[in-house]
């Protein structure tokens, strides 16, 4: 039995990773500006996860949800704290994909409606109405097509207001930095009038802060730069350092009945010792913080090697997470960026680079890969 291919591979086997580099298995070494789909937020094989985890496997991996496992409460405890929001309840799954139609069924079970608006280029997850609120009929199964979306564009209110005007939407479901859809930012205005409108017409606003979340964007969520506070929160990624792990923030606006919800391995007490290993890591080292710092560096740097360099047509981001337009494909540069100055990175449609590293990056190695890209776009222009 072969596997089936997912995603056009590099012949890369890597097997070892610390902090923001990784090794193949011939021993090279390449730093990591992608984090592997931003998920790996407080670095590579840091001790303090490792010790988290192997000390939980020692005692217990799993049981069911049938029975008290005070770990959770001690994620959702934490997480409230840190991110803002302790009044709200957690429900813990295991991918975005998940956290995202759990938060869709709920905003349809709170108001009795069935429509959802997405934005343009949005992005959701591959599974049921998350792949239905995600703008790419590629992967839309025709039984995913069941006409319950409406796709708006980003930073334009006028659409949104006519079609929440006519009362029947659940639920709006937005990322206020768009990743796969090339890191366009979501701005003040429109996430304000957005939010003000459902709030008018009833409608469940759900932010979507799988991959700009946990600290990435220089806040807590990137909604927080917004000024706005969402229904709903999704989360994942970030949240499990590479453990499967995700989660639902949901208001006490909203009041899920029992038996609604339900998971099989969300919020195992692996997973919720990845978690807190995250959270405490995230805290005492600061990560925040840092993702702004140097975020800020990387984008003022991208920014002049624009000026100097045709090949780039835009830099977008917002703390660690950074999209650089290419007026080519990407597909040569990326290539030649990992292959031979081994640097990964990650990308968005056809033309734009997508940078998620790890959230310890620091201004030596934005520096060093700054340079790689330098040389590997200099290159390309001869």
């Amino acid at each position: 039995m072969n596997l089936y291919d997912v995603y056009p591979l590099f012949p890369i086997n890597i097997v070892k990773g610390s902090g923001c580099s990784v090794w193949d298995d011939l021993g090279n070494e390449y730093l990591d500006l992608y984090g592997g789909h931003a998920v790996i937020s407080i670095g590579h094989s840091h001790p303090h996860y490792v010790d988290m985890l192997s000390q939980q496997l020692q005692t217990l991996s799993f049981y069911s949800n049938s029975v008290i496992n005070k770990l959770q409460g001690r994620v959702a405890q934490r997480l409230g704290k840190l991110s803002g929001y302790e009044d709200y309840q957690l429900f813990l799954v295991n991918s975005g994909a998940e956290a995202n139609e759990n938060a869709l069924k709920l905003a349809s079970f709170h108001n009795g409606r069935t429509r959802i608006l997405s934005a343009e280029k949005a992005f959701h997850g591959r599974t049921s109405l998350a792949v239905e609120a995600t703008h790419n009929p590629k992967i839309i199964a025709p039984v995913n097509a069941n006409g319950h979306v409406t796709y708006l564009p980003l930073n334009d209110l006028a659409p949104w207001e006519s079609e929440l005007a006519k009362g029947d939407v659940a639920a709006v479901i937005i990322e206020c930095i768009q990743g796969v859809g090339g890191i366009r930012i979501a701005t003040a205005e429109f996430a304000q009038g957005l939010a003000a409108l459902c709030k008018t017409h009833g409608t469940v606003l759900i932010c979507d802060e799988i991959q700009c979340g946990y600290g990435r964007s220089g806040k807590f969520f990137a909604h927080q730069w917004l000024g706005i506070r969402p229904d709903i929160i999704t989360v994942a990624k970030g949240i499990g350092n590479g453990f499967p792990m995700s989660g639902v923030l949901i208001s006490p606006q909203i009041e899920p009945v029992y038996g609604q919800l339900g998971t099989t391995f969300g919020g195992n007490h692996l997973a919720c010792a990845a978690a807190l290993a995250v959270l405490d890591v995230i805290e005492d080292e600061q990560l925040i913080k840092n993702a702004e710092i140097v975020g800020s560096h990387l984008l003022t740097e991208l920014k002049a090697l624009q000026a100097e360099c045709p090949l780039i047509v835009d830099v977008r981001g917002r703390g660690l997470m950074i999209g650089i337009e290419l007026n080519q494909p990407y597909k040569e540069i990326r290539s030649r960026l990992l292959m031979e100055h081994h640097c990964f990175t990650g990308c968005s449609g056809t033309n734009t680079l997508r940078l998620l590293p790890p959230l310890c990056l620091t201004i030596a190695q934005a520096d060093d890969f700054l340079a790689r890209l330098k040389n590997t776009l200099t290159k390309n222009s001869l």
